[in-house]
């Protein structure tokens, strides 16, 4: 009697498993991580909070310039170099804050992490998703986001407590040390550039599906055809407002709850929250997607989203805080896959890294607009509160706008 063999865990599966987990590090250390710095620096080094806000509104004008190239190359050659050399330079980069004195080196600093944001976060990580998965796509985004979505609640309090007890100096080099540590040899030895590559299918099936493009909704000529269609022009409106609130709270968050009086551990600890509220916003959003039009649900999430920044508006109780956490989770958390699985489905994989830095690169003026722009108006103004108003009318026209990107 014959024994069959158990069938492989399909290879992509595998790939989704081990960028999460860098994705998860990366986006800690590079993103998550950076709002607990403003507060001791400015004490130490006596630079205003548009000044140093100014320097991460610089990496992510970097980033989103990087991007375009940086997709390309995806498209090109797969990203396993590119992560790997990303990883590396992010490293240099923390390790080298950690000795900062001058704003102008700051600022050269920052350019450089703009560059390893580029090609270490979620977009070549999306692009392997796009490629190795076509019926299993929109899984194997939730699971690789879910995962990484723990980044804050890891980062933020691991981050408040290294700084207490090391300095901020000292904390980012323990960052340092786990970024290279970590996602350097996982990048190198894990990431492959397509299933062929293994000898295997998409999905593990035994059969290869249809090419790429034509599995596409939209299929184009270009990644520049892209801007010629409604439907990418009005995404990309309510990614770019979106952006906007996001990255402002993101960035402004902690010194926003500490100046109304909150305890720096209670902010962190809120904040980092934020990435336990998004898991059931990524799974209840995403699983959404496969039974309504992606586009509802692309309202339903700056809807949430729309509705925490009026609590937050409002919020001097640790009871508000914790609801607007929740509402604000929901919807954050949804945005990231549900923005991935709708470019694939739209477009396909055969241009993914190039139309998905496209995207990338236009909402990289609200990035580059956000943190910058809000230092300046808590300098003038001294609150936060008339800044959260304008995000709360910001995030609604992301709702219409996201209502009228139609097919």
């Amino acid at each position: 009697m014959v024994v069959p063999h158990p069938r492989r865990l399909y290879y992509g599966w595998f790939l989704v498993l081990t960028l999460a987990f860098t994705e998860l590090v990366s986006y800690g250390v590079l993103y998550y991580a950076v709002g607990l710095f403003i507060a001791p620096m400015e004490a130490e080094l006596g630079w205003t909070r548009a000044q140093i806000t100014g320097a991460v509104s610089l990496g992510a004008l970097i980033s989103g310039l990087a991007g375009l190239p940086a997709g390309r190359l995806f498209d090109r050659s797969g990203p396993r170099w590119g992560m790997t050399i990303g990883s590396l330079l992010a490293a240099a980069m923390v390790l080298a804050w950690s000795w900062i004195d001058g704003l102008a080196g700051f600022y050269l600093l920052w350019a450089g992490i703009g560059v390893s944001m580029a090609l270490v976060l979620y977009d070549p990580a999306f692009w392997i998703v796009a490629v190795w998965f076509r019926r299993h796509r929109s899984r194997a985004f939730t699971l690789l986001t879910v995962i990484a979505g723990f980044a804050s609640v890891v980062f933020f309090p691991l981050t408040e407590r290294l700084i207490a007890a090391f300095g901020w100096r000292g904390a980012l080099v323990v960052l340092a040390i786990l970024l290279a540590v970590i996602t350097v040899p996982l990048h190198a030895l894990v990431v492959r550039r397509r299933p062929s590559d293994l000898g295997l299918n998409p999905d593990g099936d035994s059969e290869a599906p249809a090419a790429a493009d034509e599995t596409a909704a939209i299929p184009l000529e270009s990644s520049r055809a892209a801007l010629g269609d409604p439907t990418f022009r009005w995404l990309t409106a309510a990614f770019f407002l979106n952006t906007l609130v996001f990255i402002t709270l993101n960035v402004h968050l902690v010194p926003l709850l500490v100046g109304r009086g909150f305890e720096t551990s209670f902010a962190a600890s809120a904040a980092g929250l934020i990435g336990v509220m998004s898991i059931p916003g990524r799974l209840i959003f995403t699983l959404l997607g496969d039974v309504l039009p992606r586009r509802w649900v692309i309202v339903g999430i700056f809807g949430f989203m729309t509705a925490a920044v009026v609590v937050l508006a409002g919020a001097y109780t640790q009871a508000a805080v914790i609801g607007f956490v929740a509402l604000y989770g929901a919807g954050f958390g949804a945005i990231t896959p549900a923005r991935a699985v709708l470019i694939a489905e739209l477009y396909g994989a055969a241009r993914y890294g190039r139309i998905n830095s496209l995207l990338g690169f236009i909402t990289t003026g609200a990035r580059v607009a956000a943190p910058v722009a809000a230092g300046a108006l808590y300098d003038s103004l001294g609150t936060y509160t008339p800044l959260l108003w304008g995000l709360a009318v910001i995030s609604a026209f992301s709702a219409l706008a996201g209502w009228k990107a139609r097919r």
